[in-house]
This record gives structure tokens, C-alpha cells and sequence, in this order.
């Protein structure tokens, strides 16, 4: 049934219909708050009828929006749960599926996943955590980077954890730089786990996300997950285990060139980082940048690059984030204009209004 839309272009009504009203209920969502917001997304409108519904609007995203509930429907169906992100991602994962150059993924049916016990299959929600997935399954050594939010982390500890869980490696080293995010706290109270706590808390609600909490503690206590501080790293060599340095931009030089060397036999090595929130003291490297640099096209090296449009864990936050990086590049482009800016365009002051400036500035005796 056909036919313009306000604008012109061909419309079209899709009519879907699902065996299971409790599963659909579950597509649709808490008072189709998912209907409402694949809407929004995609700009058609849906109308839910028990088991049953209409989608009105132009042809392919009409279409497009009931692939999309197709798609969420059968994950269901596995028991996966529906969340606003889970919309999300099967809107992008269709973005990818009817690209005009499909040549990247030829023969994908869907976004890579990575299967836990505890959560089951989780799949990737955009083509550059797809793309993040394929590089952790295919090489030994992975460099994440990109802003906050655009689950480094996350993914990397659930792929860490499938790993334990599959058999392929015996233990998980978990590190991080004890650098503060700008201010001083000052000495720690407790042993050396107590000591890293809290800059490793964003690494362990993960692991609460894929393993259950007393299998956590439980790891813990036998060594299978081990806390190890970046500092204390030298002279160690990690065999048949999966080792993930996370805020690796804090990490400098030597610390990343240490750590690199650790790697042994049968592990793998997982970097994740921001190169735009580096809390380093001024005039140091970053070792994740450097590393970026010497390691592009070596081989058995993946790396996966985020931008700000990847970010996943809330609207706003991605809006943030976008706002900072426009600034930023604002203000480099505008630095790189007054360097390109020929030497007779800059304003020269006189001899007389240099010595009142000079003169301006001295403190009285």
C-alpha cells in the first residue's frame, strides 16, 4: 500500500506480526518507549496493535525500521534483553547491511558478539565496535582509542572473560596508571589491592556486567584475576593469560614499552585509552600515542580507532563529547592560521608601547 510522504517521496505502510505477544510486548518495550524511539530515530511512524504492527513512512526507512524490529524480535527470541542501546545498535548493524559499498562486509549476516555465561551473547552496536570485535578475535596484541564512553573497556573485559570461560587462556592481569584525574589524593589507606581499588573500579563494574559477583571475588581470592599495578609490572613475563592495560594514555614512554614486553606465550594483550584526557605531568609522552605511531603495520597488531559519534553510553554523553572535540578543533585550526599567517599581517607595536607595557607590569617596590 503506497504512497507520497509530505515531502514527496514514495511512503509505504510495513505491517509485522509476531507469534509471541510476550516477547513482542518485550520488542516494543515499557510503554513502547523502543517504538517511540526507533520513530525518532529513522522518522516514520509506528502504531502497535497487540502483536501486530504498522509502520508508515517512506519506503526504505519503513522498511528499514521493520528489519530492525525483525532483528530485535528474534534476539528475544534467544533471550537476550531489549534496551534503548540494543535499538540502537540493530538500527546501525541495518545501516551497515544496506550500505551502497558493502565490500567491508561481505557475508556478514549481523555485528560480531561476544558470548558469556552470565549475559549471554552481547553484539556489537555500531560498525566501529564491530570492527573493535574483529580485531580482538584476530590478533594477539589490540590498541584501543578513542573518547570516554564508547565501550573500550567494556567490550574488552567481556571478550577477557569468554576467553577464561572458553578455555583459551587460565587467567585474566588486569593493570591501569595510578595517575589522578587532576588532583592530588594523596597516600592510600590498605594493602596493594585496596591501594588500586579505586582506579581500577570502572574494570571491576565490568566484570561484575559478565561474570556473577561471587565467581568475581572468587577469581580474585585464587589468583585467576589478577589486580597488577602498571609501576609494579617490570621484570614479569605473562604466559597463557589475557592481560588489559585500560587508561593506557597515562601510561609514559618506558612504562609502555615495558609493559608491551610482557607479553608470553599463548596470552593476548588488549590496550584501551583517550588520547584527549591525558592527566600526565607536562612535557611527558604519552606511551599509548607513541605505541599508536610504532606499531601501525606490524604484524599479529590490531588497532581499533574510535571516533566521537561511536559513543554508546548515553545521548548526552556523546553530545559532550562532540562539543569538546568541535572546540578543540576550533582552536587548533585557528592555531595553525596564525602560524601560516605571513610575518607582515601581525600587528608590530612601537618602541613606546612596548616600554609601557614593560612598564605596566613591574610591581612597585
Amino acid at each position: 500500500m503506497e504512497s507520497l510522504t509530505r515531502d514527496g517521496l514514495p511512503a509505504t505502510e510495513v505491517l509485522l506480526s509476531f507469534d509471541d505477544n510476550r516477547l513482542a510486548s518485550l520488542v516494543f518495550g515499557d510503554y513502547d518507549q523502543n517504538l517511540a524511539h526507533l520513530e525518532r530515530r529513522l522518522g516514520v511512524v509506528i502504531s502497535p496493535n497487540g502483536n501486530h504492527a504498522t509502520i508508515k513512512g517512506p519506503r526504505e526507512t519503513a522498511e528499514q525500521a521493520g528489519r530492525v524490529l525483525k532483528t530485535l524480535y528474534t534476539r528475544a527470541k534467544a533471550g537476550a534483553s531489549v534496551t534503548l542501546g540494543e535499538v540502537d545498535g540493530a538500527i546501525e548493524e541495518s545501516n551497515v547491511q544496506r550500505s551502497f559499498f558493502p565490500a567491508d562486509n561481505a557475508g556478514k549476516a549481523s555485528f560480531e558478539a561476544i558470548v558469556t555465561r552470565k549475559r549471554g551473547p552481547v553484539r556489537a552496536r555500531n560498525a566501529a565496535q564491530d570492527a573493535y570485535l574483529r580485531q580482538l578475535k584476530r590478533h594477539e596484541l589490540v590498541l584501543a582509542e578513542g573518547p570516554a564512553g564508547t565501550g573500550k573497556t567494556w567490550l574488552a573485559v567481556g571478550h577477557a572473560v569468554s576467553l577464561i570461560e572458553q578455555g583459551v587462556v587460565e587467567r585474566m592481569v588486569l593493570s591501569r596508571p595510578a595517575v589522578e584525574a587532576g588532583e592530588r589524593l594523596g597516600f592510600l589507606p590498605g594493602d596493594m589491592r585496596e591501594k588500586v581499588d579505586p582506579y581500577l573500579r570502572p574494570i571491576y563494574d565490568a566484570l561484575n556486567d559478565f561474570m556473577e559477583a561471587r565467581h568475581v571475588e572468587r577469581a580474585l581470592q585464587t589468583g585467576m584475576i589478577e589486580i597488577a599495578p602498571l609501576a609494579f609490572m617490570r621484570g614479569r613475563t605473562l604466559s597463557n593469560a589475557v592481560v588489559l592495560l585500560d587508561e593506557a594514555q597515562n601510561a609514559t614512554s618506558v612504562q609502555m614499552k615495558m609493559f608491551l614486553t610482557r607479553l608470553g606465550e599463548g596470552s593476548r594483550m588488549i590496550i584501551t585509552g583517550d588520547p584527549s584526557q591525558i592527566d600526565l605531568p607536562p612535557g611527558q609522552r604519552s606511551g599509548l600515542i607513541e605505541a599508536v605511531k610504532l606499531l601501525s603495520g606490524v604484524e599479529g597488531v590490531g588497532h581499533a580507532k574510535f571516533e566521537e559519534g561511536d559513543v554508546v553510553r548515553h545521548d548526552l554523553v556523546r553530545r559532550i563529547v562532540m562539543a569538546y572535540e568541535s572546540a578543540s578543533r576550533r582552536e587548533r585550526e585557528e592555531r595553525e592560521e596564525r602560524l601560516r599567517a605571513p610575518m607582515s599581517e601581525i600587528p608590530v607595536e612601537s618602541d613606546s608601547e612596548g616600554l609601557k607595557r614593560t612598564l605596566s607590569r613591574e610591581r612597585p617596590r
